[in-house]
């Protein structure tokens, strides 16, 4: 799935980066960014909607369970089936046509994208005309396997050499005069801008769930030096911590742990029926003559305890809490989907002044602001604030990558748009990886190398985007 993505991104901002006009060329790309981020929404809104519920599940058969799961994975392929369909009544890229020789119908493409800018400037009389065209060279090894006597796999083979041989100089060409200074600048800011954004998205989620848990613990419940004994517990234990505890005939009924430590405790001639636990462990613990049936305490929950003639029934292994038992689920998915959803303020501001203020000043600006908004992070000291710069970050950084993606589309001639694009989009996503390494490891050890580290390379790849040259007013190559 990642590499058919990857492989459909370049190619959308190419295409239709091809049928737009000039004066509104930067407006409509990014209203294009803006169904990333309605993509997002989307898929955020319906794990957060559907994943939890367990009750959604339905059976094929008696062997094949569809569990809420997979009900998201369908939800989330109805788009791209509609995408597909679409496809098939969108025309060729005239660019493609006249690499083929299919000239008439590139010359018909054109016609239509010409008459459909002139309506939308309110000039519908003006005549499509051609005074002169340049002819891609078309690749003759291509031509000449058409014609070609050998074998199939070895026509197969020379038109996979040719194609990967065509990619490879193409690729090349992004190195070369008159691209070769934009491809080095645009590679240090897509580097940048996805190194700080994703190193930072994952941290903040991390960092919430750290300060959930730093919350949750300060409301811990102490128990020392009980002395329990024929006593029935069929209610909810939750964050206890039970010490020098000792439970004699007693009986653990129908019941859950969550987060309950018991320690240095005696259990003799105990039962433990029906039990499903959560963070829950017995250490250096005393058990005798106690029975546990149909439970989900399996051995390693038993740290450092001593198990004597104890008999074990149907045990269940693995996690069996479900999303209603664990509201952390449910939080990772709202404060995901807030994240996604504070993006939509920033796409629509960009959208609306792409074309107005520049694209220059709109990317090295929303970097820029974006790394000084990462020092708000130092009073980050709650759930909610948190969230909230959260937020903030997502608004200001949206409006980055929106002009970046139609610089990159800009700068490029058609010849090396795509290969360009996906070069840099691949830099990104190996920008991501390693910022995910690097922030993902410093959750709950410190704040301030992740900030600087943030803002630093932020600030920076602003500043060398404002260094690109200005593609507000120029025709596409």
């Amino acid at each position: 799935s990642p590499f058919r993505i990857g492989g459909a991104m370049p190619t959308v901002f190419s295409y239709f980066s091809e049928v737009l006009a000039r004066e509104k060329r930067g407006e409509h790309l990014s209203w294009l960014c803006m169904f990333w981020m309605i993509g997002g929404i989307y898929a955020s809104a319906m794990a957060w909607a559907i994943i939890p519920h367990y009750g959604w599940s339905f059976s094929m058969g008696s062997a094949y369970q569809f569990h809420s799961w997979r009900v998201f994975v369908i939800v989330c392929a109805l788009p791209c089936v509609s995408s597909v369909v679409a496809l098939t009544f969108m025309p060729e890229s005239p660019r493609f046509l006249l690499e083929v020789g299919k000239h008439d119908e590139a010359w018909m493409i054109l016609k239509q994208i010409h008459d459909t800018n002139m309506r939308a400037r309110g000039h519908p009389e003006k005549v499509f005309t051609v005074t002169r065209i340049k002819t891609p060279k078309q690749i003759d090894e291509l031509i000449e396997i058409e014609s070609d006597t050998g074998t199939w796999y070895r026509r197969c083979f020379v038109r996979i050499r040719t194609e990967l041989y065509g990619i490879w100089l193409t690729f090349m060409r992004c190195f070369n005069y008159p691209v070769k200074d934009n491809t080095i600048k645009l590679t240090a800011v897509w580097f940048t801008l996805s190194f700080g954004y994703y190193g930072l998205s994952v941290w903040f989620p991390d960092v919430i769930k750290h300060l959930q848990s730093d919350e949750y613990a300060s409301r811990v419940k102490h128990f020392r030096n009980e002395e329990v004994s024929h006593f029935v517990f069929n209610f909810t234990l939750e964050n206890q911590i039970h010490s020098n505890g000792e439970y004699i005939n007693d009986r653990f009924i129908m019941m859950k742990f969550k987060s309950v430590t018991f320690e240095d405790s005696l259990f003799k001639n105990c039962v433990f029926e029906d039990i499903t636990s959560l963070n829950t462990y017995f250490r250096n613990c005393t058990f005798v003559n106690t029975t546990f049936y149909n439970t989900d305490l399996e051995q390693y929950k038993f740290v450092d305890s001593e198990l004597i003639n104890c008999t074990f029934f149907h045990i269940r292994t693995g996690c069996q809490i479900s999303f209603d038992d664990d509201y952390s689920a449910y939080w990772i998915y709202f404060v995901n989907f807030l994240g996604t959803l504070a993006v939509l303020p920033g796409n629509i501001v960009s959208a609306l002044l792409m074309d107005r203020i520049g694209r220059l000043t709109m990317l090295g600006g929303s970097m820029v602001l974006s790394g000084i908004s990462c020092f708000f992070l130092w009073f980050g000291t709650s759930e909610s604030m948190m969230i909230g710069m959260l937020c903030l970050y997502n608004g200001l950084t949206i409006s980055a990558w929106n002009s970046l993606d139609v610089i990159t589309v800009e700068l490029y001639p058609t010849d090396r748009r795509a290969t360009g694009f996906g070069f840099l989009n691949a830099l990104c996503k190996a920008a991501a990886v390693l910022g995910n390494l690097i922030f993902g490891s410093l959750v709950g050890i410190t704040k301030a190398i992740p900030i600087l580290l943030a803002s630093t390379v932020l600030v920076c790849g602003g500043l060398v985007g404002l260094r690109l040259p200005d593609t507000r007013t120029q025709v596409l190559m």
